[in-house]
């Protein structure tokens, strides 16, 4: 199977390891990803909140039209991206007269012929958990993680149509399916205050306390995430002594999957995720 690959800004700076995680474990399951040619940031980060409308939907429809092209589904490992790119997707599909608009702004014909899909939903619905665990070689025995999906992967539901908006569970499906413990909580979609990171810090360090103090109640020791702004937030603002590791789900996959790329990926986090690792067995 094969999908044009959306990274996002994220993936080939913040969250490099999300990126190469994300492309190591689709290659390891025999799924293409073929990045798309020429793509542009999606506005996640500021576009839609300078209240310029057209321009929050031109950005992430001139990135539809290029998968448009291609003829194959459009895929994204970031959670703001997927936001955007659905946003913009649902109002082309719903608004002809906005449509028109972004049509004459972007230069192109929408067709609504592309689905745009996270990394989640192709590793849950197109490979299955049966698959995901028929490539496992080193089960993920004594990681106690709880999942965190933040405030854009599932809502709003009439637009990112997927999962359960409430109780979101495909991220606990795939972990569990490689052995992790994955422990239950109520706060896999609490904000964790990414987007005041820079400007209201003090805001954000009780948002992120608050989440890591929760997961900490719930008997994990670890958070995972499939949201680069989510998860370098949740390292960067931690405030006690006791810093909670904070992993993409993907690094989990790859691990579980022995990939060799692996011992690459902790390097790059502000939380050195390895003494944990190492006190359950999983590297040396």
């Amino acid at each position: 199977m094969s999908y044009s690959f959306y990274p996002g800004c994220s993936a080939h700076s913040t969250g490099l390891e999300y990126g190469l995680s994300t492309l190591a474990t689709f290659q390891h399951l025999g799924l293409e990803l073929e990045e798309l040619a020429k793509w542009n940031c999606c506005g996640a980060s500021s576009a839609h909140a300078l209240g310029h409308h057209i321009l929050s939907l031109a950005l992430p429809a001139r990135n539809l039209a290029i998968a448009q092209e291609a003829g194959r589904d459009l895929v994204t490992a970031c959670a703001a991206c997927f936001s955007r790119l659905k946003k913009a997707d649902h109002t082309l599909r719903n608004d002809p007269e906005t449509r028109e608009e972004v049509e004459s702004v972007v230069g192109f014909k929408f067709t609504g012929e592309v689905t745009v899909r996270p990394v989640l939903a192709v590793l849950y619905e197109d490979c299955g958990l049966e698959k995901i665990t028929a490539h496992m070689q080193r089960p993920l025995t004594g990681l106690k993680v709880v999942t965190y999906y933040g405030c854009l992967l599932v809502r709003p539901p009439e637009v990112t149509q997927f999962d359960d908006p409430d109780d979101p569970q495909v991220m606990t499906e795939l972990l569990r399916a490689v052995g992790a413990e994955v422990k239950p909580w109520s706060y896999a979609t609490d904000c964790c205050g990414a987007g005041l990171s820079l400007s209201r810090s003090d805001i954000v360090y009780s948002l992120v306390d608050r989440l890591t103090e929760r997961a900490q109640e719930a008997g994990a020791d670890a958070m995972a995430t499939a949201c680069p702004l989510c998860q370098l937030n949740l390292e960067m603002r931690q405030s006690s002594k006791s810093k909670m590791p904070v992993f993409f789900f993907t690094e989990l996959l790859g691990l579980a999957f022995g990939l060799p790329e692996v011992k690459n990926w902790w390097t790059k986090h502000l939380i050195d995720p390895r003494p944990l690792l190492r006190s359950v067995g999983l590297v040396k």
